[in-house]
């Protein structure tokens, strides 16, 4: 009984120890993680999250999300053999093998104010789907409330999560143009699914279409269902589409028996309501940093274009260096031209000298945002914001109208957009080329985004701490770079917090490396020396 006792004894103390040192971990690895977010010390270099390279049919709908994917077609993955941002400066040269090519991008901004968005949160409007994009850069502000739990401890995520459901269920709904075939001389062959006058020229944009997006095969004995589309066996299907019936100028239904290589499951004689379509957009990118959160969505024809993909998050806050203020920049080559796209949120305040301070956020993003620190490659890829040649900066800024309360109002109540503009403390450092020297905007001809009673239309009047607060421009989108062209800006009446959402729209010129070209000079220069 004593050795049992002893063994006992000893079982309990080596538990204890071991529990002790598990908490001894846990606890030096929450400091690790509080002090690497108070310095904002990034992890690795890819520390970002984005959908993964995985392409087949998403079932449920969901995707997985890969923290360490970067969502691009790695170089050594290309499948077109294109080499990536190695251009000559010499636009002699490059002539010779480049070709020019416009994406759209559409690029909103919006403080959120912490608010949790609900789940059948309209957002079409502020992401313009009536006229779809290329690429979607959507920044939000105060993703999570500026409390100290979430400026100095762990990062919570969940609402961004949140957040990147609404846009993904907002741009699964956007019906992209397809290119048609017209012909004005004789008929084209007929379309399965189409009327002989719109023909796609592509089967998987056939597999793609609406009629496609959820295919529900009903029992057979359900009374009630359509006879269009019960199908209680394979030889009456074969006997639904005929061959008399696939000559005719268009079929009633999709053929099912296209459609095996989409994985349709058979169970007690129904088939399973799948949705077949495939996601016409992929998230490519998602960064957070406290409240500041950037995610960039692309089209999925044009995911194997984006290469280079690097993040870097900049801490302007409180000490300086914590990231309840500062910026999320993504630095990306779409083709061959390289994009930076950032995401601030600047300080706030009223005061006179406050405007400095915010030049001197800008700065300070500058002066700290670094692109691929670690990169074997990294001296023929852009480094600093100043690098790129199509930047686009978005965010709450924070700039205000150097007006009193009483004369803004004024001026909004009468429309008097320009003499607001005139005292814009961002339009003024813009022109005055301070921080934002080259820097352009689309004209601003709607009312200030801020600052509005929660689901109202008015503005707040008085606070009985900060007293009257002045409306202002605060969420701004700015650009620079040569071959960007603006073709809308807008704010959105969307009520949830007390900012006002602003988009802008852009025509986007990318240099794409033309085989063809490239063929045609190492041609002529074979030629050349040969001849000598």
């Amino acid at each position: 009984m004593a050795v049992v006792g002893s063994q006992s004894r000893r079982t309990e103390m080596n538990w204890a120890t071991i529990c002790c040192s598990a908490f001894s971990c846990l606890q030096l690895y929450w400091a690790r993680l509080v002090i690497r977010k108070w310095l904002n010390v990034s992890s690795f270099d890819s520390d970002y999250s984005a959908d993964t390279d995985d392409d087949r049919l998403s079932l449920s709908g969901s995707q997985d999300f890969d923290p360490r994917s970067s969502g691009a077609t790695k170089d050594d993955d290309d499948t077109d053999g294109c080499p990536k941002l190695r251009r000559r400066n010499s636009e002699t040269f490059r002539v010779q093998y480049i070709d020019t090519q416009a994406v759209r991008i559409c690029a909103g901004t919006w403080n959120v104010g912490g608010r949790v968005p609900p789940a059948d949160l309209d957002i079409d409007g502020w992401l313009d789907t009536l006229e779809p994009a290329d690429i979607y850069v959507l920044g939000l502000q105060e993703i999570v409330p500026l409390n100290a739990g979430n400026i100095f401890g762990i990062e919570d995520a969940q609402p961004a999560s949140e957040w990147e459901n609404i846009i993904r269920d907002a741009l699964d709904r956007v019906r992209p143009r397809k290119p048609k075939i017209l012909c004005h001389s004789d008929p084209p062959s007929p379309s399965m699914f189409k009327p002989y006058k719109e023909v796609s020229h592509n089967v998987h944009d056939i597999v793609s279409e609406e009629s496609l997006t959820n295919i529900e095969v009903l029992d057979s004995t359900n009374d009630n269902a359509s006879p269009s589309m019960q199908i209680n066996s394979d030889s009456q299907r074969d006997e639904r589409f005929s061959y008399n019936e696939r000559v005719g100028l268009s079929w009633p239904e999709p053929p099912l028996k296209l459609l095996n290589q989409y994985v349709l499951e058979r169970r007690g004689g129904a088939f399973k309501s799948l949705n077949l379509r495939k996601p016409a957009y992929v998230r490519i990118v998602s960064k957070q940093m406290v409240g500041v959160f950037l995610t960039v969505w692309v089209r999925r024809s044009l995911r194997k274009h984006i290469s280079n993909l690097s993040v870097s998050t900049v801490g302007v806050g409180i000490m300086g260096y914590i990231g309840n203020k500062g910026s999320v920049s993504v630095s990306m080559s779409i083709y061959q031209t390289p994009f930076c796209f950032l995401c601030s949120h600047l300080s706030s305040g009223e005061k006179d000298t406050d405007h400095q301070k915010r030049n001197d956020d800008v700065r300070e993003i500058h002066r700290r945002t670094l692109f691929h620190p670690h990169s074997s490659s990294a001296s023929v890829l852009p480094r600093s914001i100043r690098d790129h040649e199509r930047v686009i900066w978005l965010g709450d800024l924070n700039y205000r109208i150097n007006l009193s309360y009483e004369k803004t109002h004024e001026l909004i109540a009468r429309k008097e957009w320009q003499r607001l503009l005139e005292n814009d403390q961002l339009s003024n450092e813009m022109r005055k080329g301070n921080v934002f020297e080259g820097w352009s905007e689309g004209v601003l001809c709607f009312p200030p985004t801020y600052k509005y009673e929660i689901d109202s239309e008015n503005y707040i009047g008085d606070d009985p701490e900060s007293g009257k607060r002045r409306p202002a421009w605060c969420d701004r989108v700015i650009w620079k770079g040569k071959g960007m062209k603006l073709l809308s800006h807008r704010r959105n009446e969307i009520k949830l917090s007390d900012h006002r959402p602003v988009t802008a729209t852009f025509l986007a010129e990318v240099e794409v490396l033309s085989p063809w070209k490239l063929q045609r000079a190492l041609a002529l220069t074979y030629a050349e020396i040969q001849s000598q």
